[in-house]
């Protein structure tokens, strides 16, 4: 139990810790600060020129403790790859737009094949090479598990993109994405240690590069994580999900996930039928409790215990 619980949890955390103070004035240095957009909160104003690309610190810190676990506990390849791939997605898409200042980053049909391909692989391998079923555990119904059949593997697409950009549209205010996400990490390393999945080495270093990472992330934060940790950490989610036969649980502990994607769905739909009209003060849904009158550190908090508690429920539901 310590050897793939609390020495991955540790490890992770040390190295995110010893990396912060060396990355982020590197970060600085570059130049390689977070633009604020001027529509948004005045308090947000003042981030502007922090450093991002903070996700360099959480990415390091899961690969490099995993790969200690890799030859003993193979079931991790898959959800490292998926945890990699996205977060170079992220990496590239931040650096063109902080480094070479293209403010669009990578064009949106780049971004999106990009998403394919690394999930193309990812599917391609849980078919070919592990002995884990599509078939999805239903919540609250113990044992049962449904099977699409044919649409097994368009769905995993769906659910693995959809999961990505909902982290990816979380990560909007100081703490936030990384809160919410460590919940999820730890909820997962509860099922994978009751279930015997062998994942929980992986999950485990989540946990711990993101406690590391919030000591620099929180309000104020020094660092954001920007594309390059919010989509890695999408990709975690989705693929350790997948890994213990869980996606349709996502619904639940990544409920907060989902409410940011489908805000910005809302929004941009309602803007174009209505000609111009905002259903919400603002897109992700973050930015509408702000407008609204809440500090940034109550949005944190709220979030981080609805997923806490939905964590709570998810445990109930298997």
């Amino acid at each position: 139990m310590n050897y793939t619980v609390v020495i991955p949890v540790i490890t992770a955390f040390v190295i995110s810790v010893v990396l912060g103070p060396v990355v982020i004035p590197f970060l600085r240095k570059l130049k390689v600060g977070q633009t604020v957009r001027d529509e948004g909160p005045q308090s947000h104003l003042k981030k502007s020129g922090t450093p991002t690309m903070g996700g360099i610190l959480i990415l390091t810190s899961v690969v490099i403790t995993s790969l200690f676990y890799v030859k003993d506990y193979p079931k991790i390849i898959p959800i490292l790859f998926l945890t990699l791939g996205f977060g170079l997605i992220g990496f590239l898409d931040d650096y063109i737009k902080v480094v070479l200042k293209r403010s669009m980053g990578l064009r949106a049909w780049q971004k999106m094949l990009g998403q394919l391909v690394v999930t193309g692989i990812f599917a391609y391998y849980m078919v070919h090479y592990t002995e884990v079923s599509l078939a999805m555990k239903i919540p609250f119904l113990p044992g049962r598990y449904v099977d699409f059949g044919i649409f097994n593997i368009p769905m995993l697409f769906f659910i693995v993109i959809g999961t990505v950009n909902g982290t990816n549209f979380t990560d909007g205010l100081d703490g936030l994405a990384s809160s919410v996400t460590v919940m999820v990490a730890t909820f997962f390393t509860v099922v994978a240690i009751g279930t015997g999945s062998g994942i929980e080495p992986i999950t485990c270093a989540v946990v711990g590069a993101l406690l590391g990472f919030l000591l620099f992330n929180v309000y104020p934060a020094s660092v954001f994580m920007g594309d390059t940790g919010s989509l890695a950490l999408g990709g975690f989610v989705a693929a350790a999900a997948y890994m213990m036969q869980m996606p349709i649980f996502l619904a639940i502990v990544g409920f907060i996930y989902m409410v940011e994607v489908l805000s910005v769905m809302i929004q941009v739909t309602y803007f174009r039928i209505t000609g111009g009209k905002r259903f919400f003060k603002m897109a992700p849904i973050h930015h509408h409790f702000e407008l609204c009158g809440w500090s940034e550190t109550r949005v944190v908090a709220v979030f981080s215990i609805v997923t806490a508690i939905l964590c709570l429920v998810a445990l109930m539901a298997l």
